[in-house]
């Protein structure tokens, strides 16, 4: 019966023993996860995507730009002009504001779901057990998602503004969008195939104690 007691009581803490490789990579996870949704909210609030010559296309607005000449060395400038419109019909372009609101609407509530899919990974290491399982795998499926729906934004604005769209027009806030995508796609399969490959970890570890 005594023994018995001492096998009990000796599983719980062997099953407890968090394995180095297995945090490490979860912490990994969550602080690229939260790198992304930074990258991509601010990518998605400045929202100038591309430049065209003198015209700036945007998530959320047109504008034309005006030349300005420098004082130094007749260098020229370019500044936004103050008749910025969200009314692309104004700019010569029928069509092209519904698929940007589609665009942006699809991109916003990617970083929705990124958000919380980072919370739901973050909750997983408060707790134990199925919780805990449960909450990761539901995290892991929402950051895929936001990648998936990110995706989705990122070609529908390339698609739409392919005429005007050269590969040294595009500005910096699209491509950190594109790499915020890009980091959804790849933690949200990362956090998902590690919750599958930690019980073959942990049967191992096992062993080795046993032995």
């Amino acid at each position: 019966m005594t023994a018995i007691k001492i096998r009990v009581g000796a599983d719980p803490r062997e099953k407890s023993t968090p394995l180095f490789l297995d945090l490490f990579c979860r912490g990994l996870i969550i602080l690229c996860t939260f790198l992304s949704v930074i990258l991509s909210s601010i990518a998605v609030c400045d929202g100038h995507w591309l430049l065209d010559g003198r015209r700036m296309w945007g998530l959320w607005y047109f504008c034309s730009l005006e030349e300005h000449q420098g004082s130094v060395l007749g260098s020229q400038s370019f500044k936004a002009s103050s008749n910025c419109t969200r009314h692309l019909e104004e700019a010569g372009v029928d069509g092209l504001g519904v698929g940007l609101a589609a665009c942006r609407s699809v991109i916003t509530l990617a970083v929705v779901s990124a958000i919380f899919g980072l919370e739901l990974l973050v909750m997983s290491q408060a707790s134990e057990g199925r919780d805990s399982s449960q909450r990761w795998s539901l995290g892991a499926w929402l950051v895929l998602l936001a990648g998936l729906m990110a995706g989705g934004g990122v070609t529908t604005f390339v698609v739409l503004l392919g005429a005007s769209a050269t590969l040294f027009g595009f500005t910096l806030t699209f491509w950190g969008q594109f790499t915020a995508t890009f980091l959804f796609f790849l933690n949200g399969m990362a956090a998902w195939h590690i919750q599958h490959i930690e019980p073959l970890l942990l049967s191992g570890h096992h062993d080795k104690l046993l032995k």
